[in-house]
């Protein structure tokens, strides 16, 4: 795959790929060209048998701002449809792909920023790091961002982010279930690289499977979700890798995945 694009730096060390917003100088606005190029890179990254996880980190000392304001200013209707369409087709294809996607946020992530991080399988965060949503301070409340901040941190919190813009620091991002852990700044690459790699040690198809059949079930009534689970489980059982993995489990010895 291409690892130049205008907006962003990619780095790819298999089992990891590392994907960085690199507008430090727009405070990692999500123009609209930053969001097609990470849709681009997302989709080429997903059909990778060689990346096992990824990092999505940005440049500067703002993980991202949200929406380019530039963008956002005496646009038609169409126009603005177009923005919000692209950007929920990026952020569909971050839990779409079979890889996770962790977030490595090292300072401030606002509205669509915020909705980056909710979006993000996982995330980790720098102790400095802030999280907000404050559209409603410019008269643009943030409706795209609150379906996936609602789904992260649930109704209530959401609301009191939503309905006052203020921002929350890092420590309650992971009390309120937005983040998973915060870690000091000079440790913030090393946990989150950690964390991917010790996922990507497991099968690629295991991972792949696993992670589609929790946003599937996420949202289903408990005997639904049941049903769907229980069937996911009976295919999965018969996977090469999981007899592979079974076997080695018993016989005690190191699995040796293929993927399939």
């Amino acid at each position: 795959m291409p690892t130049t694009y205008e907006n962003l730096l990619v780095e790819i060390s298999a089992p990891l790929a590392r994907v960085t917003l690199n507008r430090p100088e727009r405070r990692n606005a999500l123009s609209l060209a930053l969001m097609l190029e990470l849709t681009d890179c997302l989709r080429r990254l997903g059909q990778s048998r060689e990346v096992g996880a990824v990092v999505l980190a940005a440049a500067g000392n703002v993980f991202s701002s949200g929406h380019d304001l530039n963008e956002m200013r005496e646009r038609t209707v169409s126009e603005y449809r177009q923005l919000f369409d692209v950007c929920v087709e990026m952020m569909t294809l971050i839990q779409r792909i079979p890889q996770p996607v962790i977030a490595e946020v090292q300072g401030m992530a606002t509205a669509a920023g915020c909705q980056l991080v909710a979006t993000c399988d996982l995330a980790v965060a720098a102790e400095s790091a802030k999280f907000a949503t404050p559209g409603v301070r410019i008269g643009l409340f943030c409706s795209t961002p609150m379906v996936a901040l609602t789904r992260a941190v649930g109704r209530k919190r959401a609301l009191e982010m939503l309905l006052t813009g203020i921002p929350i620091d890092a420590a309650t991002a992971a009390e309120w279930g937005l983040v998973n852990r915060v870690v000091p700044t000079a440790e913030l690459r090393t946990t989150t690289e950690m964390l991917a790699r010790q996922i990507a040690e497991a099968s690629s198809m295991t991972i792949g499977l696993g992670k589609q059949a929790f946003y599937s079930q996420i949202d289903l009534d408990q005997a639904k979700a049941y049903d769907y689970t229980k069937e996911v489980m009976s295919l999965n059982a018969m996977a090469a890798d999981a007899q592979e993995g079974i076997c080695a489990f018993l016989e005690k010895r190191t699995p040796q995945w293929n993927g399939k």
